[in-house]
Parts: C-alpha cells; sequence; structure tokens
C-alpha cells in the first residue's frame, strides 16, 4: 500500500511540474488561436443579438404582414426547397431563443417547482 502511494505521489509531481513547465507555453497558444475568433464572435453577436431599434419597426411590422398575406394566398407552396430551409432553421432558432430564455428566467435547466396535492411515493 506505501509502494501505491508512493508511485502516486511521484506521478502527481512528475504532472504537476509538467503543467508549470508547458501550462503557460499552451495558455499563450490557446490565447493566440482563440482572440481572431472571440473578435469576429463578438463583433456578429452584437450585431445579431441585439434588440430592434425603433427605426426597424415599420421593416418588422411589413415583415409580418407578408407572412400574414403568404399564408392566406397560398403562396407559401411555391417556396423553393432552399427558402423553405431557411425558414425552418429560422423558426427552430426562435424555439431555441425560447427555451434558453425559459432556463435563465426561472435559473434553472429543470421546469418549474409547482407545489401541489400530489406527494411522490417514497420508494421511487
Amino acid at each position: 500500500m506505501a509502494k501505491a502511494a508512493q508511485k502516486l505521489a511521484g506521478l502527481g509531481q512528475r504532472l504537476g511540474s509538467s503543467l508549470m513547465v508547458q501550462g503557460p507555453k499552451v495558455a499563450s497558444d490557446a490565447f493566440a488561436y482563440s482572440k481572431p475568433r472571440l473578435t469576429k464572435f463578438w463583433y456578429y453577436a452584437k450585431v445579431e443579438l441585439a434588440p430592434p431599434f425603433p427605426n426597424e419597426f415599420p421593416q418588422v411590422m411589413k415583415g409580418v404582414q407578408d407572412v400574414v398575406k403568404s399564408a392566406t394566398t397560398g403562396k407559401w407552396a411555391q417556396l423553393t426547397v432552399k427558402e423553405a430551409w431557411v425558414n425552418t432553421l429560422v423558426c427552430v432558432e426562435v424555439a431555441f431563443w425560447f427555451f434558453v430564455g425559459e432556463q435563465i428566467g426561472r435559473k434553472s435547466i429543470v421546469g418549474y417547482d409547482i407545489k401541489g396535492d400530489f406527494k411522490p411515493l417514497g420508494y421511487i
């Protein structure tokens, strides 16, 4: 048992010294790799995730009216596969952000804690 503990301690020392030697280089390489990607991500995040400005509301209203008009006239049946796929992805994105917002709002991934008359059995 003592021999196993010594081997484990030796492994920890080797791992620690290796981490001390190679850690700063790995960290600087990771920073250099991620900096341009994070800059690009932040640029698009600021543009795409910003709420609409008041001067953009007429465009939003026109878009909603166009959707309603295409639904009533049957124009949606004439979409190309690419347009239908893009519309599907937009709907999935909206649903995704709705569910993420729900989780942020309730501060939990698990659903709401509803107190009711149901009492679960202790053995389940």
